[in-house]
Formats: structure tokens, sequence, C-alpha cells
């Protein structure tokens, strides 16, 4: 603020009373790489930076400040605090439904339905860039390998077929909720939807009081959250290895280290998470949803003398979706 440096004041938008801003222009329209203009950026004439951004830069200073919250957290030992600490992300979460809304009854309905007429601001509703979906839909359903893991630990396992409704009831009523609306909403024109950053609060002004505190509730929700994905990392891995689950603490701080310090590299040298989440889904989605269950399908009814050519054809056509799926990702 001293130095007058701010993206939020940059050219690239304004919306009347509600501002809203494309802090990073895509260069190249569809594709998942808003981040790659981050450092070519200058704001005026300030060409030495400020002392406020060099120790305080979202790639460079902040993840490494983050080792010192997380890294701890990672060490606890009890499943129970893991799933009992993520209870407090659920008030990140509401406030984020709220603000939102907010946003959407301030802006309004954006929607370009002409369709017979050519237009600048127009989405269609299929495009050939549709891979980028399906990349992070087959992470969605390959989280079914650590939602089983987590409710290995519940008390009644009677209910958990009730609990594992009502969460992905839950959830992608919240994904559909606040995706359909910030993109609805989003004011096209005079921006273009393609503005839409993978995080949509980069599109909002750092002045917004209301999307400061968003900011603040998400970092508390990832808090919350990123222990319990690397408590089901450490279950995985130190149970294939050790058939331990917590072998010991320098096994598990050695394992932490190693999950922390990857994504540390990657929130610096490669932070876009939209290519992070296709990628690995298409990769490990590959594995554990196209490729192996189909294989010990086949080979379970191969042992029985029940397996026929229709059989073999249809899940061979799986794993080719699978595949083609994960090459598709690098065309994107």
């Amino acid at each position: 603020h001293a130095n007058n440096v701010s993206t939020s004041d940059s050219e690239f938008g304004t919306n009347g009373s509600e501002r809203v801003i494309c802090p990073y222009p895509k260069t190249n329209p569809g594709r998942n790489d808003t981040m790659s203009t981050l450092h070519q950026i200058t704001i005026g004439n300030d060409t030495s930076g400020s002392s406020f951004e060099h120790y305080w830069s979202k790639t460079n200073t902040i993840p490494l400040y983050l080792i010192i919250l997380l890294l701890p957290l990672l060490c606890f030992r009890s499943a129970s605090f893991f799933a009992r600490f993520t209870f407090f992300g659920t008030i990140s979460v509401v406030y984020l439904i709220v603000l939102v809304t907010i946003k959407a009854a301030h802006l309004g309905f954006h929607l370009d339905f002409h369709w017979l007429d050519p237009s600048q601001f127009y989405v269609p509703e299929f495009r050939l860039l549709f891979p980028q979906l399906t990349g992070v839909l087959t992470l969605a359903f390959f989280i079914h390998n650590c939602i089983i893991t987590l409710m290995k630990s519940n008390k009644k396992q009677e209910n958990n077929v009730r609990d594992l409704s009502l969460a992905y009831l839950l959830v992608g009523g919240t994904y559909m909720y606040v995706g359909v609306l910030i993109f609805a909403a989003f004011p096209s024109p005079p921006l273009s939807k393609d503005c839409i950053e993978p995080n949509f609060l980069d599109n909002f002004s750092s002045s917004d009081v209301l999307v400061f505190v968003a900011r603040v509730c998400l970092l508390f929700q990832m808090i919350t959250v990123y222990p319990l994905l690397g408590y089901l990392v450490r279950v995985q891995i130190m149970g294939q290895l050790f058939g331990n689950h917590y072998p010991s603490f320098l096994h598990i701080l050695v394992l932490n280290i190693a999950i922390v310090g990857a994504g540390v590299l990657m929130a610096m040298f490669y932070p876009n998470i939209g290519s992070i989440i296709r990628f690995s889904g298409a990769i490990c989605g590959l594995a554990l949803v196209f490729l192996l269950p189909a294989l010990v399908h086949m080979i379970s009814l191969k042992q029985q003398g029940k397996l026929t050519w229709l059989s073999v054809v249809f899940h061979s056509f799986l794993i080719l979706l699978g595949v083609a799926n994960l090459l598709a990702q690098f065309f994107m």
C-alpha cells in the first residue's frame, strides 16, 4: 500500500460499484495457464519491488512459512483428531456460500444466450477442451480410495452408507452452487468468462473486506483438511511398507517432510491448481478407476470360467477411455 503496488488496480477490470478484476488475462483462452503471467506483470514504474513483496510473496515465501504451521499438524497420531479437526472447516464453507450469494445478488446474472449471433462473450456449452473436466472428475471418483480409509475408523459401521451418501450430496451441492453462481454472475461483458480464476477469490479486489475474510476462512479450511489428507497418505503407505500405520515417529516425520516438500515445490514453481488436479486425477484414475478394477474383474471371471468376449471388449474399452483421458491432458 505504501508503494502503491497492487494488482487489483491494474487496467484489466472494473464493474461499477462491485469491483471485479481480471488479474492475469489469459493469453491462451481456454487453457488452464492463468498463473503463467503472474511474474510478468509490472505495476507502474516500480522495478525494484517493495520489502513487503519480497518477504510476503504468494509463490516465493508464503509456502515456506506454511511449513512451520502444517508440518507439526501432520505428525499427530490419532485418527479421531484429524476427523474432528476437519469439522471446523465447515465454518468456512458456510461463509463461502453466503459470500457467493451476496456477490451474485449484487452482480446479477450475465449469460449470453444469443446462440445464432456471433458474440465476443458467448461461451459454448461444449468445447474440445472438455478433457480438462474429465481429469478433475476422475480425481473426484478416485477420492473413494481415501474415503474408504477414513471410514474404517467409524464407530458405527452400519451408518457408513447413510453418512457417505449425505456427504456426497452436500459436497456436490456445494460445488454446483458456488460454481454455477460464480460463472453466471461474473460480469461478461465487460470482462470475459475466461477471466475467472481457478481460485475465484482472485477475481475480487484485495480491498474487498468480505473477500478478505473469505481468504482467511479458506486458509483455515485448508489447514484443517491438509492434515487429514496427510493422514490418509500415511495410512496407505506405511500400512503397505511396514504393516503398521505408525511404525515410529521418525518414519512419520520423514514421510511428512516428503509430503510437505512436494507441496511447497509445486506452490513455488508450478502454482496452477487446476492443472495439478486434472493431471493427478487422470494419472491416478487410470490405475485405480479404469485399469485395475477392470483387470481384477476380468481375471475373477476367467478363474470362474464366466469370462465372455463381450465382457472383454467392454472392459477393454473402459481401459482405453482411461488412457485417452490421460493423454488428452497433455493437449489442453
